[in-house]
Parts: C-alpha cells; sequence; structure tokens
C-alpha cells in the first residue's frame, strides 16, 4: 500500500497547494491514504470546521494537529466528533477528541494514525514516549499498519522518537517546523523515518509568514502580529510505501513541489 503524508498546511495558500497538487499525486502513485497535518490551515492557526471540510473535499483522508489545535474556540465540538481529525495523543484526560484513530482504505487495509506532540520548546504536554507506547499496547490487535505524526520542534526529540519506535510502527514524520529536512530514511525493523516533511503554503515567506514582518520582529525585538504571506506556494510532503501484511514501510521519497 501507499500513503502520502503532507507537511503543515498554512492558511489560503496552502490550501490551494493541496487542492492543486493532490489529484495529480493521486494518480501517479495511486495513493491508498492521504494524511495532511492541518494545525495551522486556518489564518496560520487552529482549524475550522470549512477548513476541514476544504481539505476533506480536495482529497485529504485524515487531518492530523499539533500545539495549534485549540487556536479556534468554536472548534472544541467540531474535532471531538469528527473522526477523521487526530489531534495530540499526549494532551491530559478531558480534552476533545482522539489522539489516534484507525482508518480503512479501499483496499481494506487497517491503519492507524497516532498524532503525538513533542515538549521541548513547546506545551509539557504528558510524555510523548511513555503515551505512544500506551497506545501501541492498545493497538497491538487492532491494525498492522501505524503512522506516527511527531509534531516537535527539536530534531533531537524527533530522531529521539523515530529510534523508540524503530520496528514497532510503519512511519515517524516530523512536523511543526515547516523546513523539509533530508534525511528520509528505512530504519532497522521497517519503520520509515523522516524528520519533518516541512511546509505546504506561501513559498516566498519565513515558514508561512510575510517575510518584512518576521524580519522586522527579529530586528526591533518588539511584538509583531504574524499574518500568513500570500503568492507563490509550495507543497512538502513524502510518499512511503508500505507492506500492509506487515506493516513493514519499504520505501519513502520525499515530495517537493512549487507553484
Amino acid at each position: 500500500m501507499r500513503l502520502l503524508v503532507i507537511g503543515d498546511v498554512v492558511g489560503r495558500p496552502g490550501r490551494r497547494a493541496v487542492k492543486a497538487n493532490l489529484g495529480e499525486l493521486k494518480r501517479e502513485f495511486n495513493l491508498d491514504l492521504t494524511i495532511a497535518n492541518g494545525e495551522n490551515a486556518a489564518g496560520g492557526n487552529g482549524i475550522t470546521r470549512e477548513v476541514a471540510q476544504e481539505l476533506f473535499n480536495a482529497g485529504v483522508d485524515v487531518i492530523t494537529m499539533g500545539n495549534h489545535v485549540w487556536s479556534k474556540k468554536d472548534s472544541y465540538d467540531y474535532i471531538n466528533k469528527e473522526t477523521r481529525i487526530v489531534r495530540p495523543a499526549n494532551y491530559p484526560p478531558g480534552a476533545p477528541g482522539a489522539g489516534v484513530n484507525i482508518f480503512e482504505t479501499s483496499r481494506k487495509t487497517k491503519v492507524a494514525v497516532i498524532n503525538l506532540s513533542g515538549r521541548i520548546f513547546l506545551p509539557p504536554l504528558d510524555c510523548p514516549f511513555r503515551k505512544v507506547d500506551e497506545i501501541l499496547l492498545r493497538l497491538k490487535e487492532e491494525a498492522r499498519v501505524i503512522v506516527v505524526d511527531f509534531h516537535a520542534e527539536a530534531t533531537s526529540e524527533k530522531i529521539a522518537m523515530g529510534w523508540h519506535l524503530a520496528g514497532r510502527v510503519s512511519a515517524v514524520c516530523g512536523t511543526h517546523t515547516h523546513v523539509q529536512t533530508a534525511d528520509e530514511q528505512i530504519l532497522p525493523g521497517g519503520t520509515a523515518y523522516i524528520t519533518d516533511l516541512g511546509m505546504t503554503g506561501p513559498r516566498d515567506s519565513v515558514i508561512g509568514v510575510k517575510k518584512e514582518l518576521v524580519i522586522n520582529k527579529f530586528i526591533s525585538q518588539l511584538p509583531v502580529k504574524f499574518e500568513v504571506a500570500a503568492g507563490l506556494f509550495q507543497f512538502n510532503g513524502a510518499v512511503i510505501d508500505i507492506d500492509g501484511e506487515t506493516g513493514e514501510a519499504k520505501d519513502i521519497r520525499r515530495i517537493q513541489n512549487f507553484e
């Protein structure tokens, strides 16, 4: 089976990039499932029902989230009910939504999608390493194909998670930094790994934000309200080939398209 995992979708340009690229990628790679990180999809922070539906209509099957998951307060009830949205599993008990869900492809293969948030330079949530261990105990008999979106800032934390899960899950894909890394590989035991999938959003920007605003903040050290950049877009992600019977990844390749 073949999956596409899309790096952080940022604002309207990111949604445009998904709509412009996903149909052709589905035809080219004969994809079985598409997962997109959507925590920046609504104006650069959070998600709404309307934005999520736009991504689903474009062909996204599952939306994962991150540290901006709660930025739109009116979306809490929607996140709680929409099973195709998976938020970080290591939020404390009582948080809306689910941190893991199982999805079935057209070929009847069950795919478990887990979302985790890192703790270095991010809110101090429950330990993602211990949390994923708990989840895997429950998933043992439910799905052989398991994909983890680890939304984290520090490369060291992401790499450590990759090795922690090597041979235990099908893929560990890092998100959050919006800069695609060139370290895609198959770890021992058949786990596809990449430190960061990159960003699907405005190309001529500073990780999705208008360049001049970020530059001004660095120079002045004064508070600046960030705005999503406009103009040309980029599409970042990775295509992963997985043995549906064993759950072992066989190949991972980066996708980097520009408008």
